[in-house]
């Protein structure tokens, strides 16, 4: 850990991060800077586009483009979440999720190499496949579940993978994909946005980049756009930290910040919106209208045994298809304490008619409902009002 982080702790002699702490302690602490008398437990975004730079460009801070304090608070957080008490661990903070997401597979492909892919993962993959092969990159594609990318992986220089898989709550066994993959000289990139840190690690898993886009649960007030990159090997990193200063797909000092601040109340938002989640997701599954009802915590669901296997937390997204497009729409309409939009992860929660959007290959009245904060028995009585 760098010295600006560990370190004597308030006078009591302790050093930070606390061996065993659990994930409130270091939500709540992670990336804080040494204390110093008068000054703010969390120092303030630095707004700067350059820095005093007299003599040689030597140190942290030279250019805005390439880095910020107040990145470098927020990318500690980040990496002492994902990769608790690893000193190896580098983390990068991107504009958005997609700028996270398309650093991996930009930065590590070329013309000529081949890239595994989810086929019913993020809508926005894609986008990402069609100008993939328009460098001439091949990409291969197969569902998340029941590990089957394990098919595709043979000459692959990346696999991506996606787990739970977003919209459809499909999960694979991360630990034997990676170790496969690795077996062929294959890297093994894991997008964490559903899980968040607290739900699984997928570095202690095997994977080499741990991909998040943080505008969703990480951070969890719909207020931020924000992705990051975690990994192990500082080759690979390099070259993601290059691909970042080429594109300038960098966040606001104001953004860093603001997820920062955030980051605190993750173990508090994430245990209220699973526990919330279960609860719903059993509410929900008495209904006869409801078919199709996914979510990992539920005991008889199929990704339940793999997903308590490398899971902490099963995630605030619980997905379902109701009868018909109409019924789904009226369904949305008629409720009070859920919102009409897209996105997961924040305090109030929110749902959509997925199929709204297309490029998901999903029912027409199938329904992704991120759960908030809100209590438990109020928001089961609304949706159960809602469908009624």
């Amino acid at each position: 850990m760098s010295d600006s982080v560990a370190g004597d702790r308030h006078g009591t002699g302790a050093e930070w991060p606390l061996p065993g702490a659990g994930d409130g302690t270091r939500a709540v602490r992670a990336g804080l800077p040494e204390p110093v008398k008068h000054e703010p437990t969390l120092p303030g975004p630095v707004f700067a586009a350059h820095f005093h730079l007299p003599g040689e460009p030597t140190g942290p801070y030279t250019y805005g483009r390439d880095e910020n304090p107040t990145w470098t608070h927020l990318e500690r957080a980040i990496g002492e979440l994902e990769a608790p008490g690893q000193d190896d661990v580098e983390t990068l903070v991107f504009a958005s999720g997609m700028a996270a997401i398309s650093s991996v597979l930009f930065s590590q492909l070329r013309a000529g190499d081949a890239v595994v892919l989810p086929g019913d993962g993020y809508q926005a993959l894609p986008l990402a496949r069609a100008q993939l092969e328009a460098y001439g990159i091949e990409v291969r594609t197969a569902p998340t579940g029941g590990d089957a990318q394990l098919d595709v992986l043979d000459g692959a220089r990346l696999l991506w993978i996606e787990t739970p898989s977003n919209p459809g709550l499909d999960v694979c066994d991360i630990q034997r994909l990676a170790e496969a993959a690795h077996a062929r000289g294959t890297l093994v990139a894991v997008d964490n946005t559903l899980a968040t840190p607290l739900g699984q690690r997928p570095l202690d898993l095997g994977a080499d980049f741990s991909v998040a886009s943080g505008t969703k649960q990480l951070t969890g007030h719909g207020d931020v756009l924000l992705g990051y990159v975690a990994g192990r090997d500082r080759e690979l990193m390099a070259a993601v930290r290059r691909w970042r200063k080429i594109v300038g797909a960098i966040p606001g000092p104001m953004e860093a910040w603001l997820a920062h601040r955030s980051i605190a109340t993750l173990q508090l938002r994430v245990d209220r919106q699973n526990a919330t989640a279960l609860k719903v997701a059993e509410a929900l599954g008495a209904r006869p209208e409801v078919t199709g009802l996914r979510y990992p915590g539920l005991p008889d669901d199929p990704s339940h045994k793999i997903a308590s296997q490398q899971m902490r937390r099963y995630g605030c997204v619980v997905s379902f298809t109701l009868p018909t497009r109409a019924r789904a729409d009226r369904f949305l309409d008629a409720l009070r304490l859920v919102e009409g939009a897209t996105s997961f992860g924040g305090v109030r929660s929110t749902a959509e008619r997925r199929g709204r959007w297309g490029g998901d290959a999903v029912p027409e009245g199938f329904i992704r409902l991120s759960v908030g904060a809100e209590d438990p028995e109020d928001l089961v009585a609304d949706l159960l009002r809602a469908l009624d």
